[in-house]
């Protein structure tokens, strides 16, 4: 009795019966270095946006929330979602000389938090529905736990609270405007809006690319192994981590903080510095991936050609 072919492997990796693919130790830190470079790219680009004040609330572009979502929406939100904040401490904070120590942690919890769920409520990348949801979510949970965390800080008295003159109950007023501003212009006009256009587009095409195969609707990523009761209490452990370093960071002041502000000293052509530190990353990225993909092309190739020449000597030999 003839035997049946063996199943082709899938290019993304091993896949199981009712489950996501799972990426290997190679894909997974092309996707988390493909995040933190872009990311830290789209950062760099928020720096020249100016800011517009409007007596006391500051309108301005926290960040390009659609450069996250896309990612995580079309590869692996986890390794997408810790990747992305760090661009922003490597290529912004530290070399632009804005970085601020240990609460620097508090911004990369709440971020991974906000990616990362985002991504998972997107099924398929080519749901417009899914995209703009994935948008407002990923600056409601930054932005929300940060509200509370600059609340909490004041509550406990470990910093003081801007007030409107006038009106002592006005920090609640203060960080439910931020929040608002925040979701409108970096949720919904740099996130949901061009997440939706953008990620359609790029789907199946950009994934070959390094290697991956397209994410399949039928295999959602749960938000956790264990069920959404595990990741609840991983979250909520995540943001009282969060709420510690930012307390910490304001009880010590300046621990860990080095803020030589190279842009007001050089200028903004200074940026540049960080743009091409985070190009060349990418350009690294490619070319490696490039180079891994055609290695096992030719792998690919000769084991063929090896099993071909096998095959013919058999029939030779009957």
């Amino acid at each position: 009795m003839a035997k049946s072919p063996a199943p082709t492997p899938d290019p993304i990796g091993v896949r199981g019966p009712a489950g996501p693919p799972e990426l290997t130790s190679a894909q997974k830190l092309m996707v988390f270095v493909l995040s933190m470079t872009l990311f830290g790219l789209a950062n760099i680009v928020t720096e020249i946006i100016p800011d517009l004040q409007v007596g006391p609330v500051t309108l301005k572009v926290s960040y390009l929330a659609f450069v996250p979502v896309i990612i995580a929406a079309l590869f692996h939100p986890l390794y997408a979602a810790l990747g992305a904040p760090l661009g922003e401490i490597v290529f912004v904070d530290l070399l632009m000389g804005d970085f601020s120590g240990i609460g620097e942690l508090e911004g990369y919890l709440q971020m991974f938090l906000g990616i990362y769920v985002a991504g998972c409520l997107v099924r398929d990348p080519r749901s417009r529905v899914q995209l703009f949801v994935a948008g407002l979510t990923v600056v409601v949970i930054d932005k929300m736990l940060s509200a509370i965390v600059d609340i909490a800080k004041v509550w406990v008295g470990v910093a003081d609270a801007e007030f409107v003159p006038g009106l002592p109950q006005s920090i609640l007023l203060l960080e439910g405007v931020g929040f608002a501003v925040a979701l409108l212009i970096s949720g919904l006009l740099f996130g949901a809006l061009p997440a939706m256009a953008l990620a359609p587009r790029l789907y199946g095409k950009i994934e070959p690319l390094l290697g991956l195969a397209p994410r399949d609707p039928r295999h959602p990523i749960p938000l956790a192994e264990r069920g959404t009761g595990a990741f609840i209490l991983l979250a909520l452990f995540l943001s009282f981590v969060a709420m510690i370093v930012a307390f910490t960071s304001e009880i010590f002041g300046n621990f860990g903080v080095w803020e030589p502000d190279f842009i007001e000293q050089y200028g903004a052509r200074f940026l540049w510095i960080g743009v091409s530190a985070a190009l060349i990353a990418l350009v690294s990225l490619v070319v490696t991936v490039r180079f891994v993909v055609a290695s096992r092309r030719r792998r690919a190739a000769q084991g063929a050609g090896t099993r071909d020449s096998v095959t013919r000597k058999a029939g030779e030999l009957r």
